[in-house]
C-alpha cells in the first residue's frame, strides 16, 4: 500500500538545473543521504529523456538489485495463491529476470512482440491526461527507482517493482492489454475533467485494484494488489462489492491504507463486457449520464 499522503514524492528542478526528490520526513529513505542522492539522479534520467530515444539506462546497485530479487521471489509466491490464472499465465509469458532490476527499454523490448506496449520513463507524478492517453498508444508511463532497502517488502509510493512486476505482467496478456488501450482511448475522447476522472476511478478499482471470480474463487488482477506484499493477503477480507461502473466511477478512495471497498467481475468475460464496453464507446455525455443515475 503507499501509506504516504502524496502518491507521487514531489519532483522539482532547481534554478542551476538540479532535480531534487521531495520526500516527507516518514520516507523510509528521508534520512539516507546515499538514497536520497540516488532517487535525484534516477528521476534527472526520466527530466532529460527525450521522446523516441532510448529509456535511459540506469545504473542499478547491487543493494538495489537485492531488494528486486527479495521481493520479486516472495510476490512470485502469492501470485500463484492469489493471483488470477490469465495474470499468472502473462507472467510467464513475459519472463521478467528474478535475479536483477531490469530496465524499462528491456521491459519494452520484452512487451511490444507480445501486445505492442513499451515504456515511457517518468521521474514522478504524470498529469491523469497525459498518463492515460498514451495507454492507446500502448506506452505506460514508469517509474525507474527502486524502494529504500531497509523496507524491501513495503513503498509508500509506487516504484519500479509496482511499475513492471504490477503492470507489466498484465501488459503482456492480450486481454489485459487491450482494456489498457481502451481506458487510454477513453481519457482521450472526453474533454471534461469530470469525466476524466470519472474514467480513472474505473481504472483504479479494475486495472489498478480490481479483483475477479476464477477458478472458483475470489482472485486479484489490479497491479496495486498484485505489487503488495502485504495488501495481497487481506484484499479477501475487503469489502467486495458487485462490478457497476456508477459506482466505481463516484467512489473516493484513500491512497494512503490498504483499498478497504473493492468491485469484483464475476470472470474476465464479464469486466470486458462491462467496463472495456463502457471505455470504448463513452464520451462526456455518457459519464454526466452515469454521474447523474449516482445522485
Amino acid at each position: 500500500m503507499f501509506e504516504e499522503a502524496q502518491y507521487f514524492a514531489p519532483v522539482a528542478t532547481r534554478d542551476d538545473g538540479t532535480v531534487e526528490v521531495e520526500l516527507a520526513a516518514s520516507h523510509p529513505g528521508f534520512a539516507d543521504p546515499v538514497y536520497r542522492a540516488r532517487r535525484n539522479a534516477i528521476a534527472a534520467l526520466a527530466v532529460g529523456y527525450v521522446p523516441g530515444t532510448p529509456v535511459p539506462t540506469v545504473d542499478y546497485t547491487e543493494q538495489e538489485h537485492e531488494v528486486w530479487r527479495i521481493v520479486s521471489r516472495e510476490l512470485a509466491i502469492k501470485h500463484r495463491k492469489y493471483a488470477t490464472v490469465e495474470y499468472q499465465d502473462a507472467t510467464d509469458r513475459l519472463g521478467l529476470p528474478g535475479e536483477r532490476i531490469p530496465q524499462l527499454q528491456e521491459v519494452g523490448d520484452l512487451l511490444e512482440p507480445l501486445t505492442g506496449f513499451r515504456y515511457l520513463p517518468a521521474a514522478g507524478l504524470v498529469p491523469l491526461r497525459d498518463f492515460y492517453g498514451v495507454l492507446a498508444d500502448g506506452f505506460f508511463h514508469s517509474t525507474q527507482y527502486i524502494r529504500h532497502h531497509s523496507t524491501p517488502l513495503y513503498t509508500p509510493e509506487p516504484d519500479v517493482i509496482h511499475e513492471v512486476i504490477g503492470h507489466a505482467n498484465a501488459l503482456a496478456s492480450d486481454r489485459y492489454a487491450r482494456l489498457y488501450r481502451l481506458a487510454g482511448s477513453a481519457a482521450r475522447r472526453v474533454e471534461s475533467e469530470q469525466a476524466l476522472e470519472f474514467i480513472s476511478k474505473i481504472f483504479w478499482f479494475t486495472l489498478e485494484f480490481g479483483v475477479m471470480t476464477d477458478q472458483g474463487e475470489l482472485r486479484a488482477y489490479g497491479a496495486g494488489i498484485l505489487s503488495s506484499y502485504g495488501e495481497i493477503e487481506e484484499f479477501r477480507g475487503m469489502d467486495i462489492r458487485p462490478l457497476d461502473l456508477v459506482a466505481m466511477g463516484t467512489t473516493h478512495y484513500d491512497i494512503t491504507k490498504y483499498q478497504d471497498v473493492l468491485f469484483r467481475a464475476e470472470s474476465l468475460d464479464h469486466l470486458e463486457d462491462v467496463v472495456g464496453e463502457f471505455w470504448a464507446d463513452c464520451d462526456d455525455e455518457a459519464v454526466f449520464r452515469l454521474m447523474d443515475d449516482a445522485r
